[in-house]
């Protein structure tokens, strides 16, 4: 059985100097994941017959996304035991705002450390005004960060678009980064950085040890194409986010997520496993 931690040799130390960090790197293997959003329509009709699916192409584990946040313990029991049997795991869980109220937390807190995730992200704070609403979102994280920590878990938070553009003459993600504790994680969404004109390998750079989890979506301006593209047939710049990701950033798991492409779902995420390695080879 494999395991998400145990199983992986790459501790970045803060205090480690580069060569260390760049020794390490290369002889470490960050495991792959996928973001079950991907194949969405597939989980909700077979949530077991998709899991099965998913590690039988290859995947390392994945990450479940909101509606699991509506599963019985019992349930959560076992969709664990199949992980446990298919020998993947889950690195961590995506959730809409509502999982981080103080009357909700302990639920997923609950359900998290049922199936093994690690980390609790937050992958939506619903409507937020202007920065001073922005500040309230990392009190939030903070809140949920010191429960999360008792339990042994992280919580996290996953930009889109928004976050990245300007308010009131600041990022979003800057006022988040700089008003949550260390224990909160940066879920880099790297497609939707690129989209909007900024540098993911420089957030990256700015944010060491933050960047435990890494959303490999990539992006084409293209017309027609945006998201719908295969991992690596975009114009995010991966080797250099990889390097930077493994050099600085302490990322612990790499997760596929894909919008679609010209080939079914499954199959979609089967060739974008297929380039991630090649890539990675």
């Amino acid at each position: 059985m494999r395991n998400n931690l145990s199983r992986r040799s790459f501790l970045v130390s803060m205090a480690a100097s580069p060569l260390v960090v760049q020794a390490l790197a290369a002889k470490s293997k960050i495991p792959v994941g996928l973001e079950l959003f991907s194949v969405r329509e597939e989980l909700g009709k077979d949530l077991m017959g998709t899991v099965r699916a998913v590690a039988k192409v290859g995947y390392d584990g994945v990450e479940f996304f909101s509606p699991y946040f509506g599963w019985t313990t019992e349930q959560a029991r076992e969709v664990r035991k199949l992980m446990d049997d298919l020998g993947i795991v889950c690195f961590s869980t995506h959730n809409g705002g509502n999982s981080f109220t103080p009357e909700n937390i302990g639920k997923a807190i609950e359900l998290n450390t049922i199936i093994g995730s690690k980390i609790i992200v937050m992958a939506s704070a619903g409507r937020v005004n202007g920065l001073s609403g922005w500040q309230k979102v990392a009190e939030q994280l903070n809140q949920a960060a010191e429960k999360a920590k008792a339990a042994g878990l992280r919580v996290g938070f996953h930009n889109h678009q928004a976050e990245f553009q300007p308010v009131e003459g600041d990022l979003p993600m800057n006022v988040l980064a700089k008003n949550t504790g260390p224990d909160v994680v940066l879920q880099l969404d790297v497609g939707t950085c690129v989209e909007v004109g900024q540098d993911p390998v420089k957030w990256i750079e700015q944010n060491p040890g933050r960047i435990v989890s890494v959303h490999c979506k990539d992006y084409s301006p293209e017309a027609g194409k945006g998201y719908r593209v295969l991992f690596g047939e975009g114009v995010s710049p991966w080797q250099k986010i990889f390097e930077a990701a493994e050099r600085v950033g302490g990322v612990q798991a790499y997760l596929i997520e894909q919008e679609g492409s010209a080939y079914p779902p499954l199959e979609t995420v089967e060739k974008c496993l297929a380039n991630y390695k090649k890539m990675r080879s």
